[in-house]
């Protein structure tokens, strides 16, 4: 991946975790990516899939909304649930925590990919490309089929 910011490396092996903008009046809603170490595939069972689920809900400072579990990656949208957030880097960090710590196993990446959405369109767009990971995996024959997903809250854009 390369890199247009100053005097950053052309080839960043590490993501840059900016600041959550809030913008008046306008939803913020952040797209991550969270992978396993070594990409093991672990990921995508039932016990970790409830596991998952639990830890977000304990881990209250962001609501996740829509959700894929791949095998050895997670897409997730998220929004903050108090202004100003709590940072990103703290609560990915304590959810991956719980996680671990109930499958008794070491299992995350230390970093994780982050974008802030701008437009309701790219919202659309990114759930749509997630959506269909499986199915493009070769998991599924079509993208509802794939067990491993879900919406646990209902993120609004608004404009």
């Amino acid at each position: 991946m390369s890199s247009d910011i100053p005097n950053e490396p052309k080839n960043r092996l590490h993501p840059i975790h900016l600041p959550v903008l809030e913008i008046h009046n306008r939803a913020t809603i952040v797209f991550l990516t969270v992978c396993t170490k070594g990409r093991q595939p672990v990921l995508a069972t039932p016990k970790m899939h409830r596991s998952l689920k639990t830890a977000w809900v304990s881990a209250a400072h962001w609501l996740v909304g829509r959700y894929v579990v791949m095998p050895d990656h997670i897409h997730l949208f998220c929004a903050p649930s108090l202004m100003p957030p709590t940072p990103l880097v703290t609560w990915i960090s304590y959810w991956k925590r719980l996680v671990a710590q109930s499958m008794d196993c070491q299992i995350w990446q230390k970093n994780f990919w982050d974008t802030q959405l701008r437009r309701h369109e790219s919202y659309a767009q990114k759930w749509e490309y997630v959506r269909n990971n499986p199915m493009r995996a070769g998991l599924v024959q079509k993208a509802d089929e794939w067990e491993f997903q879900g919406e646990m809250n209902v993120l609004r854009w608004h404009e």
